[in-house]
Parts: structure tokens; C-alpha cells; sequence
């Protein structure tokens, strides 16, 4: 049962951890979230502010004797990804996340977890709630809807947070701190078209699904080498266009602009004595994938089922133009950083493809720690559609975090680490989005870093966090709070 995850240990973090998964937060959903945990402040006695984009602030006295320490900002987001599998009869947005105990770990049934960010506002919470902490003057940042857009950090007030050192406690891999993070910008793509009558009244018309991939998240997942659906689906139609003339009525793959896409469906019409040459194509192109990924995938499926016989055809030009785009654009790790071993610098996912009903739609998020190198993936994505036409546009650019090692916090948590774990953890840039670089904007002389537990598959339904890593990186901050 979900409450058992109450009792493990440390209670505290695991106790509002569990109370924040009953709240339904997909990005844009925070008010209820963000309501509670201003509500934990208030009860706790200690001074609680909201600003107008939702954002919490709740500030704790420094232990008497260490007022004149640093002051500490502890950070992370309220919202979550909201990703399930078909099967799982879930609503993101009135239900609580059903979460369990699985060995080792905790995670939910069938749909993301929300250890991301959950994770950390829980042991922020703990952090604000433990009075035999030793610490300096602390507070607790709490900001809405990170995952789209990074709106809290984003619309953050200079003054509304007041730290000299940030703790941003988003990051997924234990016994690592974070000094840097990637950049991006969403790059989106809209083509209208005027639907083609469909005149071969003879045809028969077909669903081709591509299910089974692993999907996760699209910054710190990226270098696995995961299937992109919308891809395979992209390069599986141009040859089926190629071999048997079909036609595509409809395209449909991916749901979030920063998750790998898990599956993709198009409707498509051919030539009745096609049937079962078309058929045995699929089967053969399922299996090509299934090589392909074997080893990273091993779940991947391709089928396809007779459907009614659609009314209306997406004009054969622009069907070719967009598949074309789509088998043309570059997709995964695009660059390499030399200063950090084995780190992504540039990536692109392309994450969500829908053409139907006239109007073809392409979003990609595009990261890179470089300013120069992700304008410039941005723009090879913007060329491949521009030749077909489309209209392009960038939204959402945010800025990347650029690493400090002469960094005070730096030294504070390797120390601390050293002494938790009795070895030095590993100082890293991240290939993902974390709020630090846009707060950093807002108060640019504030120091920070960036840690957590292990969590894994985060943005996908295979989400888990590490219960054993939860407690050691507790005894981290504890460490940590007390020698700043």
C-alpha cells in the first residue's frame, strides 16, 4: 500500500513526500500543491510568502550562534511530468500518483512518479521541519512549473528570495554535484494545409502503431541511445510510401516537449492486393528496429489493424515534404563537451508530431550548454522545414548554467560528501534544464550547486527513486548546513 512509504526512513522527507503525491500536479496544476506546502510553513510557525506566478517562500531562522553564516536557499519545483502507460487508467489531473515500495525502491503504477522534483521539496520540507538541524539562516524556494517552461524561475522578482548560496535539490544521480546545466529553447513548426478528398473509394485504410520503447527524459536520457518513435515512424512511412504508394491520413506520436517519445500511430490507405505485402512489411520492419536497438529497447512493436476508410487525405506533396523533414532532421546528442567527460553539450529531441484535420505540428526542445551551438541545432532543425514551407518559431529560450569550480558551495559539499560516503563525488555539468541558470539572472552573485538521490527513467513511467539514497543525501544537506 501507498502509505507504507510513510514509514521509511528519514520519516520526515518520506512522510511529505508522500502527502505532496496526492496532490495532482502536472505542469500548470501547482495551486492545490503549492497551497499545501505553503501550509506546512505556516504550520511550522515560520514566515511564508507567495509571489504572483504561485512560487513559495518559506524562511527559517539560523540556529542561535550561527546568524551570521551564509544564508541558504533550498530549491525545487512543485510540478511534475505527467506520463503513463496506455494501459493504466490514470487522470493526471484529479488523481494522486498511486506510488509502492519496489525493493530498493519506490515508484509508481504505471505512470511517473514525481520524485522529480517531488523529491526535493520533500527533503526541503524536512530540512525546514528538523529543529536538530545545525544551520545558518535557511529558506526554502518552492517554484511552479519548471518542466514547461520554466515559468516560476522565469518570472522570479529579485528580492522575493534572498540567499547568498542556492541548493537546488534536482538533480538525479547520487554522490554527484552539479555546476552547470544545458540551456534550450523549443523550436515549433506549424503547417496548414487544405485536406485532399480521398477519391479511391476502393482502398482499404490501415493503423500502423509503434509501441514499446522506453521513452524517459529527453536531457539526462538523451546519450542512452533510446528509440525516438516519431522517428522510426517517420523513416517505417517513407519506405511504405516508396513500396506501395500509401497514402497518410494522420500522424500522431509523443505528448511532452521533454520526454523521448515512447509511441507514434498513422492512418494510412493502399491498394486493397497491397494488403499483404504491406503486412509483411511491417512485420519485417519490426524486427529491423528490434536489431537495430537490441540491447537499449527490448519491448519495441509494430502493428497494424484495418480502420474505417478516412474521408479526407493529407495532399500528397506535403505528405512527402513532411516525411521528408521529419527522416531529415537531426535527433539525440549532436556534440560532446571537452571539458566534462562523456557529456552531452548539444542535443535535439523531437518530441511531438500530430498531422491531421489540416494543420501539421512539430515540437522539438533543443538543449545545449552553448548559446552559439544551440541557436545553431536550432537552426537545422528550422532549415529542414522551411523547405517544406512551414512556419518556424523558437519559444522558450532559456539560458544555461556556466560552471564555477572556485565555487564556495562547492567546497562545502565535496566536503561534506567525503565525509558522508568516505570518498570525493564526482563534480559534473548536466545535459538538462535546471532552474539555476535563470535564477542566476535574477541574483547573479548567488553561489550554487546542484545534487540529490538516485532517481531513474525520470519523465517516463519506469520512474524510480532509490530509498537508501534518500537518507544518505539527507545526512549530506545535514552536513552541509552545518559547515557553511
Amino acid at each position: 500500500m501507498a502509505q507504507e512509504i510513510k514509514q521509511l526512513q528519514p520519516q520526515a522527507i518520506w512522510n511529505y513526500f508522500y502527502e505532496i503525491t496526492q496532490f495532482p500536479r502536472p505542469t500548470g496544476q501547482t495551486k492545490e500543491v503549492a497551497e499545501y506546502i505553503a501550509s506546512v510553513g505556516k504550520k511550522l510557525g515560520l514566515e511564508t510568502k507567495r509571489d504572483e506566478v504561485g512560487n513559495v517562500l518559506i524562511i527559517k531562522p539560523a540556529t542561535p550562534g550561527m546568524e551570521n553564516r551564509p544564508k541558504v536557499t533550498l530549491q525545487g519545483h512543485m510540478d511534475m511530468v505527467p506520463q503513463k502507460n496506455k494501459e493504466v487508467n490514470h487522470d493526471f489531473t484529479k488523481d494522486p500518483i498511486d506510488a509502492r515500495i519496489d525493493g530498493e525502491w519506490v515508484r509508481a503504477n504505471g505512470t511517473t512518479l514525481g520524485a522529480d522534483n517531488g523529491m526535493g521539496c520533500a527533503m526541503a520540507l524536512a530540512v525546514l521541519s528538523d529543529n536538530t538541524l545545525k544551520h545558518g539562516p535557511i529558506e526554502a524556494l518552492f517554484t511552479v512549473d519548471e518542466e514547461v517552461g520554466m515559468i516560476g524561475a522565469n518570472e522570479l522578482k529579485a528580492g522575493f528570495a534572498t540567499g547568498d548560496i542556492l541548493m537546488n535539490m534536482d538533480s538525479e544521480e547520487e554522490g554527484n554535484l552539479f555546476i552547470g546545466c544545458a540551456g534550450g529553447v523549443d523550436v515549433n513548426v506549424l503547417l496548414e494545409y487544405k485536406e485532399q478528398e480521398n477519391e479511391s473509394t476502393d482502398d482499404i485504410a490501415v493503423k500502423v502503431t509503434l509501441a514499446g520503447l522506453k521513452g524517459g527524459h529527453s536531457g539526462v536520457e538523451i546519450h542512452l541511445g533510446r528509440a525516438n518513435s516519431n522517428k522510426l515512424m517517420a523513416r517505417f512511412l517513407k519506405k511504405a510510401i516508396c513500396e506501395y504508394g500509401v497514402r497518410l491520413a494522420s500522424f500522431e506520436g509523443g505528448s511532452m516537449r521533454n520526454a523521448i517519445p515512447r509511441d507514434a500511430e498513422a492512418v494510412v490507405t493502399l491498394a486493397p492486393e497491397d494488403a499483404e505485402g504491406f503486412n509483411k512489411m511491417v512485420t519485417e520492419w519490426e524486427q529491423i528496429f528490434r536489431k537495430e536497438y537490441e540491447g537499449i529497447e527490448d519491448a519495441i512493436t509494430l502493428k497494424v489493424e484495418k480502420c474505417p476508410l478516412p474521408k479526407m487525405l493529407i495532399p500528397e506533396e506535403i505528405q512527402d515534404n513532411f516525411i521528408n523533414a521529419l527522416e531529415a532532421c537531426v535527433n539525440g546528442p549532436v556534440s560532446m563537451l571537452q571539458s566534462f567527460k562523456n557529456t552531452v553539450e548539444s542535443s535535439t529531441n523531437m518530441s511531438i508530431v500530430t498531422a491531421k484535420e489540416g494543420k501539421i505540428i512539430v515540437r522539438f526542445l533543443v538543449r545545449s550548454s552553448s548559446q552559439s551551438r544551440k541557436m545553431q541545432v536550432a537552426s537545422q532543425v528550422e532549415s529542414a522545414f522551411l523547405l517544406m514551407g512551414a512556419d518556424v518559431e523558437f519559444d522558450v529560450d532559456y539560458s544555461g548554467w556556466q560552471p564555477n569550480t572556485k565555487s564556495h558551495a562547492l567546497e562545502v559539499l565535496k566536503k561534506a560528501y567525503t565525509k558522508v560516503y568516505g570518498k570525493e563525488p564526482e563534480v559534473k555539468v548536466m545535459h538538462a534544464g535546471l532552474e539555476c541558470g535563470i535564477i542566476q539572472g535574477v541574483m547573479p552573485d548567488m553561489d550554487m550547486i546542484s545534487f540529490g538521490p538516485t532517481i531513474e527513467h525520470p519523465h517516463s513511467p519506469d520512474e524510480r527513486v532509490n530509498i537508501a539514497s534518500v537518507e544518505r543525501t539527507y545526512k549530506v544537506v545535514e552536513e552541509a548546513l552545518a559547515n557553511i
